[in-house]
């Protein structure tokens, strides 16, 4: 592939590039590049927002270049401190090892086993003995430290912060020397992080690597990141109808990035699909083609179509009415909680009518059961709500 259009591809997607001329630079040199992406193993299996990142690896892999996958069984024995208003309680190295092994296996239904470097930063860090981790931790001040917005804030508000704590960005970026990674990969909350790789590099005399972010994916509420803990997540060991179930379920105002960052369909192929909807085509069916490819991904050909089916039959057989109650509400800011939601139309008598209802498991939004209580619903969304086996109504919130 010519250069000007490997640039255009990589790029795809991304928040930001630092430094873009040294990215650009080393893409025109046609050097085999090292490509790093790590992922500490704090949770057994892996969701659609972690594949943003394994899905950019994969386009570098296809490329030509040499990607190394990185479970961080170290450094997640500290835990990252990004974005967290509180320390991460400690973990086991069995427990650690347990999860990576499912990490690595899962992340083969993305990127290409064979051409795929596995490695693991207790490869080094175990090695290291007091003197040089002083060395490494001695490049970085408390103040420096105090900047990233996290520690910041706990400072502020009086929250402890361990001295552990601030060795995992450094760890994390001495990886990258140990490594001698050209390129690595991460999220836009890694950003600190990244930015000690290159810093490190320096210090030890290599040359500092390029680092691409990526955005974080929305979860199923359209609003908060993905993520296990916030039960808006869409797992890629799902069941095939599972998955193609919460796909569909995704706010139409989010379809377009969930498309960007998860979708391999050209750039122009997706602009004719948006077209289409501006059109007056329905969002729904052109979620249907996402949720084919993603499930056909992680399931195999043709299972995307057998859960259309599975999903099709269930409206047809009147788990989801043909006919009910269209409502038309309006947030109060960028969302509105779910129990306020289910009181407005009409679905549950009180608030907390609608909490017990929800803990109860008898709530779901387009067929897809719900079960936090706190559920944010984004402004610009429109599904079909259902509050045990016969109340229903398609809720417009504006």
């Amino acid at each position: 592939m010519e250069n000007h259009k490997q640039l255009a591809e990589l790029r795809r997607g991304i928040d930001e590039v630092i430094v873009g001329e040294e990215f650009d630079a080393l893409i025109k040199s046609g050097k085999r590049l090292r490509v790093k992406v790590g992922f500490d193993p704090t949770a057994p299996d892996l969701h659609l927002g972690h594949t943003v990142l394994i899905n950019k690896a994969r386009q570098f892999q296809q490329l030509g270049h040499d990607v190394i996958f990185l479970v961080g069984d170290f450094t997640a024995m500290i835990g990252d401190p990004s974005g967290r208003s509180e320390m991460r309680p400690p973990m086991t190295r069995e427990k650690v090892m347990a999860n990576a092994k499912t990490y690595t296996d899962q992340a083969f239904k993305v990127l290409d086993k064979h051409a795929t470097k596995i490695d693991y930063n207790s490869r080094w860090m175990d090695k290291l003995n007091a003197a040089q981790i002083v060395e490494i931790a001695s490049t970085h001040t408390v103040a420096r430290m105090l900047e990233r917005d996290d520690f910041e804030k706990r400072f502020k508000s009086n929250q402890p912060i361990a001295i552990h704590e601030f060795l995992y960005p450094i760890f994390q970026g001495y990886d990258s020397v140990a490594l001698e990674a050209d390129i690595e990969l991460g999220g836009t909350d890694q950003k600190f992080n990244l930015l000690m790789g290159r810093e490190l590099q320096k210090f030890y005399g290599q040359k500092p690597q390029c680092i691409l972010t990526m955005p974080l994916l929305e979860g199923l509420d359209g609003v908060r990141k993905m993520s296990k803990s916030y039960g808006n997540y869409i797992g890629i060991t799902d069941s095939a109808n599972d998955m193609f179930g919460k796909l569909m379920s995704i706010p139409d105002n989010i379809m377009w990035r969930y498309f960007e960052l998860l979708s391999f369909q050209p750039e122009q192929d997706i602009a004719i699909l948006k077209k289409e909807v501006e059109q007056g085509a329905n969002p729904r069916d052109i979620k249907v083609q996402l949720a084919i490819e993603i499930v056909d991904r992680f399931h195999g050909k043709d299972a995307g179509k057998a859960a259309l089916t599975d999903f099709e039959t269930k409206f047809k057989h009147n788990e989801i009415p043909d006919e009910m109650d269209e409502i038309k509400l309006k947030a109060d800011g960028d969302t509105m909680p779910l129990p306020q939601l289910l009181k407005e139309a009409g679905l549950v008598s009180s608030t907390s009518d609608a909490m017990r209802m929800i803990a109860q498991g008898a709530v779901k939004i387009d067929g897809q059961r719900i079960d936090d209580k706190k559920h944010p619903v984004p402004a610009g969304s429109e599904a079909v709500y259902q509050v045990g086996k016969r109340k229903f109504a398609r809720v417009k919130l504006s």
